[in-house]
Parts: C-alpha cells; sequence; structure tokens
C-alpha cells in the first residue's frame, strides 16, 4: 500500500456526497477532467492518522448500470481499482433507493465504508435506524455522519483506515438472491471463469451478463444459448430490493417518508400555476441583491482603485519612467483589470445566491417546474438544470449536459446553453443601464436575464424543428427534501468561482488589456496620440456598416466587442481603454463614458441593443472549445458562433430599428 492512499467518494445525487467530500479537503481542491471524456472530477488532499488520503468524488450515480457520460464515468473508476477504498455515502433519508447502489459495490469485493449520511435529519423527524445491525446484514462498516454538522467525519476515516488493510475479494456477496438464481450464478461464473480465465471478480461480470449489461457483454462475448433460458435482469433487480425490504424493516425502528415541511413548501413552490411567476420572483430577488448591494460594495473597490491609480502614476512619473510606460501600465493594465476587480461584490453574491438555491434543494424544483414548457420546445425538464448553471459560467453548464442521456437532447442543449446569460456578461450590463437608464437601471440588466431564457428556449424549439426532433422527453427527477444550505459547501462553491473570476483578471483579461493598449495607441506611423488613426479605429470602420443597422456603428463599440471574444469581462476593460476613462466603473467614470458616447450619437436605445447584442453574441473562446470537446467535432463549435453571431445581430437590429420607431 503507497503513502497516498486513494479513496473513492460515491453514492446517489443529493446524498450530501460532495458536502462530506468538503468537510475533509476544505478548498483545497483540484477540478480537473477525466481522461478522454469532459467530465469534470475533483480531487483533493487530506490526512488522518500520519498518513496522507487522496480523495476524489465522483459523479452521483444510481446504479452501475450506467446510461449518461457521467454513470459512466464514476463506474469506470471504480471498476480500474485506483480507488484503495470505496466511501458509499447514503442518504438515511430515502434508505431503499440508496441500498441499491450498495449493494452493487458490495458484489465488486471491493474494501468499501457505508457513511450513512443525513442522520441529524433522520433523528429530527423521528428516524431510528439500527446502525450495527446495518452492519451485520449488509457485512460492511457502516458509520453514521452528519456531512452537514461535521459528526461522524473522524468515524469513517477511522473505518477507511481499517479498510485499507483489505484486499479485494476474488468472489463477489451473492446473499441477496433466491437458490435458483445464486446456482445460475455459480454456474455462469465458472463458465466466464472458464473462458477469461485473467479477469478479476469473474463473478460480478457473469452477474452483468446475467442482467443484459451492454458494456461487459461488448467486451467479454460470450455465447450463452442454453445456459440463461429466461432473461434474468428483472430478477435480478427484484430480488436485490426484495433484500433492501428486509434489511429496512430489521434497521428502521420509525419510518417517515417524506418531510412535512418540505411537502408544505412544495405545494407552493410547484403549483401549477403560481410556480413559475414565483421562480422568476427568485431569480429577480437574486439579480436585486446582486445589482443593489453589489453597487453597495463596489463602491470601496472603485475608491482603492482611484488610489492605486494615482499612486502608480506618481510613483513612476518621480522615478522618470517613460510616458509611454506610465500610460500602458495605468491606463491599459490597471484601468482594464481594476476596472473588472471592481465588479467583485456583485460577482460574490450572485455566485454566494446560486449556492443557496442549489444547496437547500430549490434547483431540482427549477427544472422540475419547467419540464411542461421545455416539453413542448422538444426537451426534457432536466435540460433546464444546464441551462440554470449557465447563470454562473456556460463551461460547467456545457458539461452539465452529460446527465442527459440522449445524445440529441444533449446536442441542443449544448447550443443553446451559451444565450444563457454567464456572470461574466453581468459587468456589462451593470455598466451601460447605470450609466444610460438611471433609476430604472436595474429593470434594463434583469431584463437581460428574462431575454435569455426566451432566446435559448426559442432556439431549442426552431433547432428541433429543422432536425425534424421535437418529440417530447419524459422528466425524471428527483425532488430532494429541503433542507438548511451547509455553510461550508456555500463558501466553497462560492471561493472556486471567484477564483476562477481573479484568475481571469490576472491572464485573459491581462494580456488583453495590453493588447487592447496596443491596438488603440498605435497606427500605420508607430505610436499616435489620435485613437482615430489607429490599428484598432481601422479594423473598426471596416465593420461599421456591418453594425450601423443594429445601432452599433461605432468602431469603438465594434473594437470592445470583438476583445470580448477573449472573455465578456474584456468588454468593460476595452471600454475604459478606448474612452481613456481610468476608472469608467465609477459613478464619475460612467458618466463621463455616457457623455463622450452621447456626443457621438450613441444614446439609450443604442445602449440596451448593445447589451442584448453582448448578451446573444459569440461566447468567450472557453466556451466554444467546451462545445468542441463535448460534441468531438469543430463543426458543431463553428456551427454555435455562426448561430449566435446571427442571433445577436438580428435581436439588436429588431430592437434598434423597431425601438426607433417609437424614439426620436
Amino acid at each position: 500500500m503507497s503513502d497516498n492512499i486513494n479513496v473513492a467518494f460515491i453514492g446517489n445525487p443529493n446524498c450530501g456526497k460532495t458536502t462530506l467530500f468538503n468537510a475533509y479537503t476544505g478548498a483545497k481542491l483540484k477540478v480537473a477532467n477525466w481522461p478522454g471524456v469532459t467530465v469534470e472530477k475533483k480531487e483533493g488532499i487530506s490526512s488522518f492518522g500520519g498518513k496522507q488520503y487522496k480523495m476524489v468524488d465522483l459523479p452521483g450515480i444510481y446504479s452501475l448500470t450506467s446510461y449518461t457520460m457521467e454513470e459512466k464515468v464514476s463506474r469506470e473508476y471504480i471498476m480500474s481499482g485506483e480507488a484503495d477504498v470505496v466511501v458509499d455515502v447514503g442518504d438515511v433519508s430515502a434508505l431503499e433507493r440508496n441500498l441499491y447502489l450498495t449493494l452493487q459495490l458490495i458484489e465488486l469485493g471491493k474494501p468499501m465504508v457505508l457513511a450513512l449520511n443525513m442522520m441529524d435529519i433522520a433523528k429530527e423527524r423521528g428516524m431510528r435506524i439500527n446502525v450495527k445491525r446495518l452492519s451485520e446484514l449488509l457485512q460492511i462498516p457502516v458509520v453514521p455522519v452528519s456531512a452537514r454538522k461535521r459528526i461522524g467525519l473522524k468515524d469513517v476515516m477511522e473505518a477507511v483506515r481499517c479498510q485499507t488493510r483489505k484486499v479485494q475479494s476474488v468472489s463477489a456477496k451473492n446473499d441477496f438472491y433466491s437458490a435458483d438464481i445464486s446456482e445460475k450464478l455459480e454456474f455462469m461464473t465458472a463458465y466466464f471463469k472458464q473462458r477469461y480465465p485473467e479477469t478479476k471478480n469473474p463473478q460480478w461480470y457473469a452477474l452483468k451478463i446475467m442482467e443484459n449489461d451492454e458494456k461487459v457483454m461488448n467486451e467479454y462475448p460470450i455465447d450463452t444459448a442454453g445456459i440463461l433460458d429466461v432473461d434474468y435482469e428483472k430478477e435480478i433487480i427484484r430480488e436485490k430490493y426484495d433484500f433492501i425490504e428486509h434489511v429496512v424493516s430489521q434497521v428502521t425502528e420509525k419510518k417517515q417518508e417524506r418531510d412535512d415541511f418540505t411537502d408544505r413548501v412544495d405545494k407552493v413552490l410547484t403549483h401549477r400555476i403560481f410556480a413559475i411567476p414565483i421562480f422568476l420572483v427568485i431569480m429577480a430577488a437574486v439579480f436585486f441583491l446582486t445589482f443593489t448591494f453589489g453597487d453597495f460594495l463596489k463602491g470601496g473597490f472603485e475608491y482603492a482603485l482611484d488610489f492605486f491609480s494615482g499612486l502608480a502614476r506618481t510613483a513612476m512619473q518621480s522615478v522618470g519612467v517613460n510616458d509611454v510606460l506610465i500610460s500602458l501600465t495605468v491606463d491599459g493594465i490597471i484601468a482594464g483589470v481594476g476596472g473588472i476587480l471592481t465588479f467583485l461584490p456583485n460577482i460574490i453574491i450572485l455566485f454566494f445566491a446560486l449556492a443557496i438555491l442549489e444547496d437547500s434543494g430549490y434547483m431540482s424544483r427549477a427544472a422540475y417546474i419547467m419540464d411542461d414548457i421545455m416539453r413542448k420546445m422538444g426537451l426534457s425538464g432536466r435540460a433546464f438544470i444546464p441551462m440554470i448553471l449557465g447563470l454562473g459560467c456556460s463551461v460547467p453548464a456545457i458539461m452539465a449536459s452529460r446527465t442527459l442521456e440522449n445524445r440529441r437532447d444533449r446536442l441542443r442543449t449544448i447550443l443553446i446553453t451559451p444565450f444563457m446569460s454567464c456572470s461574466a456578461r453581468l459587468p456589462i450590463y451593470i455598466l451601460f443601464s447605470s450609466a444610460f437608464f438611471g433609476e430604472y437601471a436595474m429593470i434594463a440588466a434583469y431584463s437581460m436575464y428574462l431575454i435569455s431564457i426566451a432566446v435559448a428556449l426559442l432556439m431549442a424549439f426552431l433547432i428541433g424543428k429543422a432536425s425534424g426532433t421535437n418529440e417530447n422527453s419524459t422528466l425524471l427527477i428527483e425532488l430532494p427534501d429541503y433542507k438548511q444550505p451547509n455553510g461550508r459547501t456555500v463558501f466553497i462553491y462560492v471561493w472556486d468561482k471567484v477564483k476562477d473570476y481573479l484568475t481571469r483578471a490576472g491572464t485573459i483579461i491581462f494580456v488583453a488589456s495590453i493588447i487592447m493598449w496596443f491596438v488603440m495607441n498605435f497606427g500605420m506611423n508607430g505610436l499616435t496620440d489620435n485613437m482615430s488613426e489607429s490599428f484598432g479605429a481601422m479594423l473598426g470602420h471596416v465593420l461599421v456598416p456591418i453594425f450601423a443597422p443594429a445601432g452599433l456603428g461605432y468602431w469603438q463599440i465594434i473594437l470592445a466587442l470583438i476583445s470580448g471574444i477573449a472573455a465578456k469581462e474584456v468588454v468593460v476593460s476595452s471600454m475604459s481603454v478606448l474612452l481613456g476613462i481610468s476608472n469608467v466603473s465609477s459613478a464619475a467614470g460612467m458618466a463621463d463614458m455616457s457623455a463622450v458616447l452621447g456626443q457621438m450619437g450613441f444614446g439609450t436605445l443604442n445602449a440596451y441593443a448593445f447589451m442584448v447584442f453582448c448578451l446573444l453574441y459569440v461566447p468567450c473562446i472557453a466556451t466554444v472549445a467546451t462545445i468542441g470537446r463535448e460534441t468531438r467535432s469543430f463543426k458543431w463549435a463553428a456551427f454555435s458562433v455562426v448561430m449566435q453571431l446571427a442571433v445577436a445581430w438580428i435581436a439588436a437590429v429588431l430592437i434598434f430599428q423597431i425601438g426607433s420607431l417609437f424614439i426620436g
């Protein structure tokens, strides 16, 4: 056994697996993709008893019979042998459903621990579990825990430490089955072992062949004619659940099927008529906090940026630094990157609110209540989950489409998710709505989110019509009980997103600000004081006729949009550089921007068309690359870019041209 012990966390969705994982690893996470597929994995390091443990948080699954990409990844990792110990996290309030996966893991014969989570909630409901008896029946260590309250964490690790001394069993436990199936399984195991003698745990593979597991049957073709006289799959499942029912009756003293509080709340939040209006109100409240409270905190960042800019300029001038280098540093880098950092309070509040909604159990309801609308668009309500995640960032949102079983649905979801308004666009809305819409700024900005949902659904419908596959899909989704959000889980979620935002500010936006400064300060004759003679102006002038019908026929605006392809936040930093405003996100900076653009003929209607164009046009480079990886096709990535450009241009043109009829 190596010093670095690998521990895999596996369990049903919403069982508290990630909360338990976070309790051990904290914010010391490594997020990457599984080799060969774009499925996010999380790794962390934890120490216990003088040894170091590498924790791996696997995607949530209900069964080792896998259908979706993430289910296949979890199964493959468990089967690979990389995990020294498997921690099966089970939700005690849904014991029957969770134990089905437990039995499948036991059959693998791997060292494992059942962490029985949410024991505090079970206690509140008057539910009692005889943990010792459960351990005896399953013949594995069972540890009661509360990941939310961090109770039982040491006990789980002690059980893991003990399990590391064991080796994988060559034969699986099969006490779950009747004599008939056990006899057939024993015969199939011997037959399989004869055909594939080098395979570890032949009994598990024999069982999977009896269950008609497509992957195993393809990898280990075997002639079962005359051996498997009937279809054993349903019978095996039935007998597993019979055994589970027996176990539950033995270990449960009192059981309450569902939390009364959850039922009462769901009568309102999932109401047939009021559910969608309530959802829109909740999202409006999230945006209200993001916009108002965030702006209040943003003032401190703006003051710090002004102070730092002045200090840097004075310090560089005092030591005789060249004026060009001073301009690059202060007007380019500090103004560009600093302008983005001032929106950090807004970003933190947005992600905090989304984390609360997700960890409380409401996000699953969002998919459920949107199911009718989504089915009319030819998609399952499950596709709405990646769309909601797109309010944070399009990259993980697109990756979340792997939960969809149907490849056609997955492709359509990938193509429409970038239309959702990601957090990177928020600084643009705040800047332009505050500068041009005054007291109606929040309404103008919030309308972007409503438009994003409407356009995404419309495009799903149109793409379905074009492909001739707009049939209804059925939604099967678990609605977990509502629970108090875990502070540690929320913190880690927010910190992970903020860290990504800061990383982008220190890399992509930093480089983009430098490039933008050079593009705007150099022309055919070298360094120039007149931006209208710069390379940037030359490029912008070429594209003016294309953008003019949308009210965006200004080379400065066009250049800002081009810069936003790197990252949407760059649009804000570009406006700062293009207009020569040191702190464009401050109240004074917004007033200056409004005045400068106003003199060019750029008014309120132009600003709204600009915001809509920024909402709908080409996503950032990272998103385009993710689309290519997820679809494994450059063609679909290119199609996404062209489609979004066309939709953005059409929408902006319609808004400006129709609006011009009413606004003189």
